[in-house]
């Protein structure tokens, strides 16, 4: 197996770990400050054992990037306590279309006339989350509060994205997004603990699956993720993490049985196409 091979499984590896958050914040019975809290400083510490350049490359420019990271991974463990794993990870997913929208302010990026209809598509798809009312189920006990987290976290995990590009530039290297990753953790962790304390009738389970999502589906994700782009171009890799959004409801539906609304399934499959075909259509204009 070649080295690039080897990099494209990494990739899939670290899409296959993100996707399981969903199932696995739903599993645990603590509360969602408590899962966020507790499972974003085991995070901080497992990244920062894993992966020594983490421990260094700590700068301003991170520090504000981390910013972003801590909000988007806390409004997605709220989100995904609110509504459904599908609506959470679709409504997140909707980062390219601020990006879009930004990118040429914030990165000095033109944007292109087939830009406009991805950020038409998208827009469209977004809207239809919010189209007609989803009943609340066991896993999901209030939808409309939920997607709100969801939508807004799609705004941070966007400025997340381009934060680390813009890192990535002037700073070069994995040093700076590991750090992100440290501190993005730690700051989640110090912002939710006071609402995640004093912790009642926590199982053994609970404490094993959010260890889990904190070492696994996080610190691991991230070492599989980050070393294979050193191989992996970001076009190819960006395809490749489309597999956590597709497998993400999946694993939902097999644990929990949960099923999104028909709007938000329509929804989520055109912001999925709208991101496959500007990421195809990227790849052929630098071509």
């Amino acid at each position: 197996m070649n080295r690039l091979t080897q990099a494209r499984l990494q990739v899939l590896a670290a899409a296959l770990l993100f996707s399981v958050g969903g199932a696995g914040i739903k599993a645990c019975a603590l509360t969602s400050w408590q899962v966020a809290s507790f499972r974003s400083g085991i995070a901080a510490v497992a990244v920062w054992l894993m992966m020594p350049e983490a421990r260094r490359g700590w700068t301003r420019s991170v520090a504000l990037v981390s910013l972003f990271y801590a909000a988007t991974v806390l409004l997605f463990v709220l989100a995904n306590k609110l509504t459904t794993s599908a609506n959470t990870i679709f409504l997140q997913s909707t980062a390219p279309l601020y990006i879009l929208m930004l990118a040429p302010w914030l990165l000095h990026e033109r944007s292109r006339p087939f830009d406009l209809v991805v950020i038409a598509l998208l827009a469209v798809g977004l809207s239809m989350f919010f189209i007609g009312s989803e009943q609340p189920l066991r896993t999901a006990t209030n939808p409309v509060l939920g997607n709100i987290l969801a939508a807004t976290a799609g705004v941070t995990w966007a400025f997340t994205i381009m934060g680390l590009r813009k890192l990535g530039r002037a700073e070069g290297g994995t040093a700076s997004v590991s750090a992100v990753v440290v501190a993005g953790n730690l700051l989640a962790f110090l912002v939710a603990l006071p609402f995640a304390l004093p912790v009642h009738q926590a199982r053994p389970v609970d404490w094993a699956i959010v260890s889990g999502l904190g070492v696994v589906q996080i610190g691991v994700a991230y070492v599989f993720l980050t070393r294979a782009m050193r191989d992996v171009p970001a076009l190819e890799a960006s395809v490749l993490l489309l597999l956590e959004p597709a497998l993400n409801p999946l694993w939902s539906w097999i644990v929990h049985g949960e099923r999104p609304g028909p709007w938000s399934n329509a929804g989520g499959v055109l912001i999925l196409g709208a991101t496959a075909l500007k990421t195809w259509f990227d790849s052929r204009s630098r071509a």
